[in-house]
């Protein structure tokens, strides 16, 4: 496979390096880095590199295949929505039939003529309005179509309409659905003594040379910059690590912070900000000059402008919004966050993005929102499949409902206006059984034999009565065209909502059993119910002892805080007590071997951050 080409089959590389773009089958837009021995798979492109591969599966044997079968199997499995119109006609023209003969033998018993008795049955049959229940729920839905259509929402089918509305929990992909699905440069931090404009000459003139997509977000901000590159030979890709090249006879280097910190020296205030980018979802490339590193670009999968609006009129509705992402955790976390979501689920493949979705509409109906072949499996197991039009044609098929914006804004235009379109036809209905049941013992005469009446409706009358109520239905469903579906002013929950957090929990991978991803207390909890876990005693060193504190970024839930107090145990100290809602750790300890070095390493090795080591109250220094 020589760069550019599609990869295929499964199979396994046998001979040199490329980056392979994945988003097919895992939606995630940076490529991954591939080796000899590491393993390709069909749908997938050879983005740079040249590589030789043994094929492993082909045809119906390849994951991609098997995402097909999942969203086939998923599709059967789906039953038609009944109505309650379907259900009142089978019996309403027999059962009109069955009062009009009654009408007709009780006025006959009770001594009236021939002619009155068979005017109060004629009456019956004429003013009775199958019209209006028939009416009732069609004309809704199609006027609420094309409602849509002129919003660029489309609804394929008349039950996606009607359950759009009823969601309360809506799953999100991250990448292209939350996020723009494309690399942007997000930060420049020049080192000291270095200038912004020569970083970026110098990471514009290597990167231009790559056809990775990171390279691609710094080459397309240099440009937007005004930056002109510069003319460099030797130009060298180094799989996983980085660029070099040679600039006047100096070589210049960027690339991933391992590799570029074994060529220069990384001041601690450089490291610092570059994990501030990484606790923000962002990738640092380092840069150097010889030995002298220039400083830092940081390139991000950017939020869509929309995407935190979006989710905040959907937790107005009482919808609680879900991310699901084969990202990695951290870079989740930080995207979780700023988008305002309220739970997160990363490293997740397309198999298990289904049994998330599975397991969610335990909890309320669940609508899933996607772009990629890789949430096609998700799509088709939710009660409503989303599909971004911007996305594949696979997604597109198997979602019930389709955005052709491509903009998140509209999933909860399409819950506004699938609501508006329930409540009409509920008022449709309402209208059509409240007019039959007044109006067809008017017709035969009830009134008058209870209360003395001496109205007599005739059928000409009863005839334009008729008429009147099928107007007034279609009426009442034309109102639709004035619904305000990006107007959330108005925005209330709908029925039962769960509850929802002011937080964001991140579930780790490999988990999707764990009863803490599914919403609310609607999973259980491990308090009994209570919601919230009890706060621990805050810990008290004993004689001899010292108490640290570490402060620690990029903590999300319970998960989180396991894995450091295991890790931070694992050291020596006596106790610990981790919380990631406030960012801390603290430790009880006499063994004044452990350094705060030690302390930091045992906390990045879990993926987080320690900015901080206080002893006692005080900084602490050792090890540093």
């Amino acid at each position: 496979m020589r760069p550019g080409a599609n990869i295929p089959a499964d199979g396994v590389i046998v001979s040199g390096s490329a980056a392979v773009d994945e988003s097919a089958l895992t939606g995630e837009s940076v490529p991954s880095d591939r080796k000899e021995g590491d393993e390709v798979s069909a749908a997938t492109v050879n983005r740079s590199g040249f590589i030789r591969c043994r094929t492993l599966r082909a045809g119906e044997d390849t994951s991609f295949a098997a995402i097909v079968r999942l969203v086939s199997d998923a599709a059967a499995t789906k039953a038609p929505i009944s109505r309650i119109a379907d259900r009142v006609s089978a019996v309403f023209v027999p059962g009109v039939i069955i009062v009009s003969l009654i009408t007709l033998t009780g006025w006959l018993i009770t001594g009236s003529d021939f002619a009155f008795a068979l005017a109060r049955a004629v009456s019956v049959l004429v003013i009775s309005c199958p019209c209006a229940l028939g009416l009732a729920t069609p004309v809704a839905i199609m006027v609420g179509n094309g409602v849509g259509a002129r919003n660029g929402i489309l609804f394929k089918t008349a039950a996606a309409l009607e359950s759009a509305g009823r969601t309360s929990v809506i799953a999100l992909d991250k990448t292209g659905t939350v996020t723009r699905g494309k690399p942007e440069a997000a930060g420049v931090i020049p080192a000291d003594g270095q200038s912004e404009k020569e970083l970026l000459s110098i990471a514009y003139s290597l990167e231009k040379m790559s056809d990775h997509p990171l390279a691609a977000a710094v080459s397309s901000y240099a440009e937007a910059e005004g930056v002109e590159a510069k003319e460099l030979s030797a130009f060298r890709e180094i799989p996983g690590k980085g660029l070099e090249a040679d600039l006047s006879g100096e070589r210049i280097s960027g690339g991933s912070r391992s590799f570029i910190s074994q060529i220069a020296e990384i001041p601690e205030e450089i490291g610092r900000k570059a994990d501030e980018f990484t606790a923000r979802g962002a990738t640092p490339l380092f840069f150097a000059k010889g030995k002298t590193l220039l400083g830092v670009i940081a390139v991000a999968d950017a939020i869509r402008d929309e995407s935190r609006e979006a989710i905040r009129s959907l937790r107005n509705m009482g919808i609680r919004t879900v991310m699901l992402t084969g990202d990695n955790e951290r870079t989740a976390a930080a995207i979780g966050r700023e988008a305002g979501v309220d739970l997160v689920v990363a490293g997740v493949m397309p198999d298990i993005k289904a049994d998330v979705v599975g397991r969610l509409k335990a909890t309320g109906r669940t609508a899933m929102v996607g772009d990629g072949i890789n949430d096609a499996p998700a799509l088709t197991a939710a009660d409503t499949g989303i599909a971004v039009g911007a996305g594949t044609d696979v997604a597109i098929d198997a979602a019930d409902v389709v955005l052709m914006r491509s903009r998140l804004d509209d999933v909860p235009a399409a819950v506004r206006l699938s609501r508006a379109a329930v409540r009409n036809i509920h008022q449709n209905l309402f209208w059509a059984f409240f007019y039959n049941v007044a109006c067809i013992p008017l017709a035969a005469g009830v009134y008058q034999a209870l209360f003395g009446l001496s109205f007599e409706l005739s059928p000409a009358v009863g005839a334009l009565a008729m008429s009147l109520s099928s107007v007034t239905v279609c009426m009442n469903a034309l109102r639709l065209n004035f619904a305000r579906i990006h107007d959330g002013s108005h925005d209330r929950p709908s029925g039962k909502s769960l509850a929802l957090k002011g937080e964001a929990t991140v579930i780790r991978k490999g988990s999707p059993e764990e009863a803490e991803y599914l919403p609310g207390d609607a999973a259980g909890s491990k308090n009994g119910g209570k919601g919230e876990e009890m706060a621990e005693e805050r810990l008290v060193p004993g004689e001899g002892e010292q108490l640290v504190t570490v402060g620690i970024q990029g903590m999300m839930c319970g998960h989180c805080e396991r894995a450091v107090k295991s890790a931070l145990l694992a050291l020596g100290v006596r106790d610990a007590r981790v919380s990631y809602k406030e960012g801390t750790a603290e430790l009880v300890f006499s063994d004044e071997t452990i350094t705060d070095q030690e302390i930091k390493d045992a906390v990045q090795e879990q993926g987080y951050l320690a900015v901080y080591v206080e002893r006692d109250g005080k900084a602490g220094n050792q090890g540093a």
